[in-house]
C-alpha cells in the first residue's frame, strides 16, 4: 500500500481511526510506503491525537526505512527546461 503525501492536512477524528485502522491491519504482515512532505517530528501534530499518534508512530517509525530526498523536485527542475 502507498500513502502518497501524507499529512498534507491534518487528520480529523474519523481519519485517525481509519488509518490507524490500517496500520494495525498491516503491521508486520505487509510493506506500507508512506511519502510525505512535513518531517517526522511534526507528525504528531497532523494526526491530531497524543495518544493516537503514539498507537501510529510506533508501529509505523521505528521499523522504517527512512529516505530522505533533498534538493529541487522534478517539477521544478523540469519547469526550468522549458
Amino acid at each position: 500500500m502507498i500513502l502518497d503525501d501524507l499529512f498534507l492536512i491534518g487528520l480529523d477524528a474519523k481519519e485517525r481511526s481509519i488509518l490507524m485502522e490500517i496500520i494495525e491491519d498491516r503491521h508486520g504482515l505487509k510493506s506500507i510506503i508512506i511519502t510525505s512532505q512535513l518531517p517526522v517530528e511534526n507528525w504528531y501534530d497532523a494526526i491530531g491525537n497524543p495518544t493516537v499518534a503514539d498507537a501510529i508512530l510506533d508501529r509505523i517509525v521505528h521499523t522504517a526505512h527512512k529516505i530522505e530526498l533533498t534538493g529541487d523536485s522534478a517539477r521544478k527542475i523540469n519547469a526550468k527546461k522549458k
